[in-house]
């Protein structure tokens, strides 16, 4: 049964910095999409990033510039470093990932996580 497990969500003022991680098991396959998406109660969940099994990256443009995708395959875990946060990135943040190519992006991904919460006060 493969589980996502993020973690390190919390509250922090505009401008401040998080760091995200999701942990990956119960897998035998290799994941080749990952993807951070985040959504707000009441509105359509949106992509923020992703990376694909070759290393590849995509980002949402509200984020371009602020936000970094990364990953550790040995242990399994994503990352996501989001600097300059502003309020508008508050919602929960999920991640996701599953074995099929295509656009990592543009597509639903078939295993989620639980979600972290992230709250950027002015």
């Amino acid at each position: 049964q493969v589980q996502l497990v993020e973690s390190g969500g919390g509250s922090v003022q505009a401008g401040g910095s998080l760091r995200l991680s999701c942990t990956a098991s119960g897998f035998t396959y290799k994941m080749y999409c990952m993807k951070w998406f985040r959504q707000v109660s009441g509105k359509e969940s949106e992509g923020v990033a992703t990376i694909d099994g070759d290393g590849n990256t995509d980002y949402a443009g509200s984020v371009k510039g602020r936000f970094s995708i990364s990953k550790n395959d040995t242990k399994n875990t994503l990352y996501l470093q989001m600097n300059s946060l502003k309020p508008e990135d508050t919602a929960m943040y999920y991640c996701a990932a599953d074995p099929f190519g295509g656009n990592c992006m543009s597509r639903m991904l078939k295993f989620w996580g639980r979600g972290t919460l992230v709250t950027v006060s002015a």
